[in-house]
């Protein structure tokens, strides 16, 4: 769902609309919890939405954010940032006019409260929106072992909307 945020000159809203997002509480490689955020574009609709142009979509959505990193790289702080919306997290995008509202459950709101961020995956090809935790899974580990995954960091804003 998308949210009006500020004036736009950053990611317009069809990009941001044909987002899927996925959240969940997971452990990060030094044994702390941490809030885990994929983003990848749902299947094409159209005959715009080849695999090419879908990869470029979000690599430039990567860009838009400060640049991210592959999983060998250090992983970045991006430029996106989360704001608590009520009992809602809202994923805000540099330049952009509209946020994107997240799905999350209390235990992963919480962990973004706590930790003050979470660690973004961003997919660099298509996934159903309806894909369950299988699926995100199967997708997570196929995406790593061909370097089609991008991560950062995204902070919470201090302030609430």
């Amino acid at each position: 769902m998308l949210t009006r945020t500020a004036p736009a000159n950053g990611p317009e809203s069809g990009l941001l609309a044909s987002l899927g997002a996925w959240t969940w509480p997971g452990t990060a490689a030094d044994g702390q919890q941490v809030a885990h955020l994929l983003l990848a574009h749902r299947l094409g609709r159209t005959s715009h939405d080849t695999p090419a142009a879908i990869e470029a979509r979000m690599r430039h959505l990567g860009e838009t954010l400060g640049g991210l990193a592959r999983a060998e790289d250090p992983v970045p702080e991006t430029l996106g940032s989360l704001v608590t919306v009520g009992s809602h997290v809202l994923l805000r995008f540099p330049g952009a006019r509209w946020g994107l509202k997240l799905p999350a459950h209390p235990q992963w709101t919480r962990l973004v409260h706590d930790n003050g961020r979470a660690a973004l995956v961003l997919g660099l090809d298509p996934l159903a929106q309806w894909a369950d935790a299988p699926r995100v899974d199967a997708y997570l580990d196929a995406a790593l072992a061909r370097g089609r995954l991008l991560f950062g960091f995204t902070c919470r804003t201090s302030r609430t909307a």
